[in-house]
Formats: structure tokens, C-alpha cells, sequence
């Protein structure tokens, strides 16, 4: 049995795993979304911050860029954590289970189209072939 990476839920631990029950985590859809427009600030007139959320967090090689669509101009978010709020890794109640918010700022004329896309390492050396694989 192939122990590839593989999502369980929490209730899982190495007592009760069973690897058979799951496909490897390489199978499933690399997925993104925009969370809201409440999840978008302008922080001066031409410069925006986007929130985007994505799943399969654990999955390795994988990037969250933000495409701005005005001469495809690539701008890689990073990870977006609350203020205040302690990241436990290893909590039962950890946003490892869920969507994870990656967050850009970058500057955008005021037509510009956002659209939010996962890209594997493969993708991400060929951007030709990755413009036609959208999630």
C-alpha cells in the first residue's frame, strides 16, 4: 500500500488510519476562490488587497498566485493569518482542515479582471500551458 499524501478528517490518528480508504491527494482538484468583495481592500487609489482562499493545504508544490489579468501580471500571495488569533498546527479545530486565506496587495489599473488560481511547480515552469487549466 502506497502511503502517497493522502487528506483524512481529524478524527483519524495513526491508531485508526486507514490508507486504502483514501486516493492520493495528487488526484484531487487543485481548487481557489475569491472570498468576497469584503475580502478586498484598497489600500491607496491603483494599489488593492485581495484576500483568495484555497484548499488541499497540505498538498505539496503547490503556490496560490493571484492573476491580474491586464497583460498577465503574476503577484504570488502569502499565507494570511489573523491578528490575534494563535496558529496551532496540531489543534483539532486548526484551519488545516479547511480553506486557508492567502493574501496580495499589488497595484491594478481600475478595469482590471482578478482572477485567483492554484498552479502546481509543473505549471508554474510552462505559464502557457498553465493560462488553459483554470479550477
Amino acid at each position: 500500500m502506497q502511503k502517497d499524501y493522502k487528506m483524512f478528517l481529524p478524527s483519524v490518528d495513526w491508531d485508526n488510519i486507514d490508507w486504502s480508504t483514501r486516493k492520493p491527494q495528487m488526484d484531487f482538484p487543485v481548487q481557489s476562490a475569491i472570498c468576497s468583495l469584503e475580502g478586498v481592500d484598497v489600500v491607496r487609489q491603483g494599489r488593492l488587497r485581495l484576500l483568495v482562499m484555497h484548499c488541499l493545504v497540505v498538498a505539496v508544490g503547490l503556490r496560490e498566485w493571484i492573476f491580474l489579468w491586464m497583460g498577465v501580471k503574476l503577484v504570488e500571495a502569502q499565507r494570511y493569518q489573523k491578528t490575534n488569533v494563535l496558529y496551532a498546527s496540531d489543534d483539532m479545530n486548526s484551519d488545516k482542515w479547511a480553506w486557508v486565506l492567502f493574501e496580495a496587495v499589488a497595484d491594478i489599473p481600475e478595469d482590471a479582471e482578478i482572477i485567483a488560481k492554484r498552479l502546481t511547480q509543473l505549471q508554474m515552469s510552462n505559464l502557457k500551458m498553465s493560462t488553459k487549466i483554470w479550477n
